[in-house]
């Protein structure tokens, strides 16, 4: 099984902590009329929002963080990663489509669509894999079991809940008064995943290095041939 770096643990934990950090000093940067229970995050980064660069750089890192994740998380397999960094590139792209300060923005909006449809998808990318088994290369066990975060139960519950946190966020935006709260829910959650499936990854690598090695297994004598001695190999009588 393939090693996960371990600048890939600083790089997924980093995800979350850039979040939180940047909508929190982004936030006590605006005005007082500013409230991240309704406001959402990409008001932090939009046309005329104070010191915006804060939030917009925060998301860029976030954006890295996530395609750094995608180039070594091997055990995730090609689907999940693919899905991982397109996110973390439509992420980095709304820097390029900030909100404007009045109305909405058709680009914006495809973009931060795109990034959290892909974020909240890539989980289940693992239950692409056919047969169910993957190759031992990516495995944590012989038997070609992967890693608990990439297994298909597993996989697919946490998309279903990612995609119902992304749902409340919706609802919230045609409706609803708690916008920024159902966003930063779902933001963070989207983030902490990706933590969870490296240190699923390592855990994995670990035990896959501890396995004993496999004991030698003689081969067994030629038809026709002379007996085998246990006390010399290969000998006769």
């Amino acid at each position: 099984m393939r090693a996960v770096p371990s600048w890939a643990v600083a790089t997924a934990a980093a995800a979350p902590v850039l979040l939180v950090a940047g909508w929190t000093v982004a936030g006590a940067r605006q005005p007082s009329g500013y409230d991240p229970v309704r406001d959402t995050i990409s008001e932090l980064a939009g046309e005329g929002a104070t010191d915006s660069w804060l939030m917009a750089g925060c998301l860029a890192l976030l954006g890295c963080c996530y395609l750094g994740t995608a180039l070594v998380l091997h055990a995730a397999g090609l689907p999940s990663r693919f899905l991982l960094a397109v996110g973390g590139t439509a992420t980095i792209a709304l820097i390029a489509f900030p909100r404007p300060q009045v109305g909405g923005s058709p680009a914006h909006g495809t973009v931060a669509t795109v990034a959290v449809l892909a974020l909240s998808l890539w989980p289940a990318g693992s239950a692409l894999r056919l047969p169910r088994a993957v190759g031992r290369g990516v495995a944590a066990a012989p038997t070609g079991t992967p890693p608990w975060a990439f297994r298909r139960p597993v996989a697919l519950a946490v998309t279903a809940l990612l995609l119902v946190l992304f749902g409340w966020f919706v609802v919230e935006v045609t409706g609803g008064s708690r916008t920024g709260l159902a966003e930063r829910v779902a933001a963070l959650a989207v983030a902490l995943w990706p933590l969870a499936a490296v240190l699923s990854a390592r855990r994995a690598h670990r035990r896959w290095s501890a396995r004993p090695p496999a004991p030698a297994v003689a081969d067994p004598p030629r038809p026709g041939g002379p007996p085998v001695s246990p006390g010399r190999p290969g000998a006769g009588g």
